[in-house]
């Protein structure tokens, strides 16, 4: 996989832009980057610099892992249900 390959690879950045009501290009001007830089993450195929990833992450109020990290993880740590611990 080269540098700037992510190869299909999944991310939750279009569902929380979307979510937000926030078009591509608002996104692209907020983390000073081209539309299409943004269109090809949302698409799995460019991978972001780690520079990249946290201006978008902190645009989007998620953390890097909540928008690219593997599906099914956990969003946020204080998103788990409180267990009851019976003695």
């Amino acid at each position: 996989m080269g540098r700037s390959s992510a190869q299909g690879r999944s991310n939750r950045v279009r569902t929380t832009r979307t979510a937000l009501g926030m078009t591509q290009a608002e996104l692209a001007d907020a983390v000073e980057v081209t539309r299409q830089t943004v269109v090809a993450v949302e698409a799995g195929n460019y991978a972001p610099s780690v520079y990249l990833a946290l201006a978008i992450a902190h645009r989007l109020g998620r953390s890097v892992e909540e928008l690219f990290g593997p599906a099914g993880a956990p969003s946020r740590p204080d998103s788990h249900p409180a267990t009851e611990v019976r003695t």
